[in-house]
């Protein structure tokens, strides 16, 4: 393979996944438009809540390693080569990053429509 094509990798990752992977997608795409709606209203991260939502990432890290070994053929202890260390300390950091964004947006949004409902 000469090349990098996107529709291998989307095939691949069906496979591997399957119908979980149009969930993950989704995920990701809602939640990103989410947190950057949130950034617009709010013009500012919240340190409290970015905190907690670091804190909370650490375990979705954790639970990305769990799929990445559910789906793959190969487990932790078939790990030689500096590779396979980068690709699982990558999955760990997706995962991290991916759960703390996702954290953060849902806690916001709460807070926003909790605030909202309130009579003045």
């Amino acid at each position: 393979m000469n090349e990098l094509d996107p529709l291998v990798l989307l095939a691949v990752f069906q496979e591997m996944l399957g119908p979980l992977l149009w969930v993950l997608l989704a995920v990701v795409l809602l939640g990103t438009l989410a947190f950057a709606a949130l950034l617009v209203r709010e013009r500012r991260l919240v340190a409290n809540r970015l905190v907690w939502a670091q804190a909370i990432g650490v375990l979705g890290g954790i639970l990305a390693l769990v799929l990445m070994a559910q789906v793959s053929s190969s487990g932790f202890a078939d790990a030689g080569g500096p590779i396979d260390w980068l690709l699982i300390a990558l999955v760990f950091f997706l995962g991290l990053v991916g759960t703390a964004i996702l954290f953060y947006t849902v806690a916001g949004w709460r807070l926003a429509c909790r605030c909202s409902r309130q009579p003045a």
